[in-house]
């Protein structure tokens, strides 16, 4: 990354595109874990840009609220995934 690029990325204090690595640690996964949810389809796809893979944070806040809350109905309490 160039200086310009980096002193630019460090006054953001959030991005719309997060790499995989970044997508994972968003909603509080491991990279595998994470792999593992997108291929049950419960995590969304990436979104590809100039050939890299990013994932859009709305993505993936639709997904992460798509899961039950602990100690609720899990089937008539959870959001319907659009990735499912």
């Amino acid at each position: 990354m160039t200086r310009a690029k980096s002193t630019i990325a460090a006054r953001l204090t959030i991005r719309r595109g997060l790499s995989e690595a970044e997508a994972a640690l968003y909603v509080g996964l491991g990279s595998t874990k994470f792999r593992f949810l997108i291929a049950e389809g419960l995590m969304p796809e990436p979104r590809i840009i100039g050939g890299r893979r990013l994932w859009d944070v709305d993505d993936l806040d639709a997904a992460f609220r798509s899961f039950p809350l602990e100690g609720s109905d899990k089937l008539g309490q959870q959001e319907e995934n659009p990735w499912h």
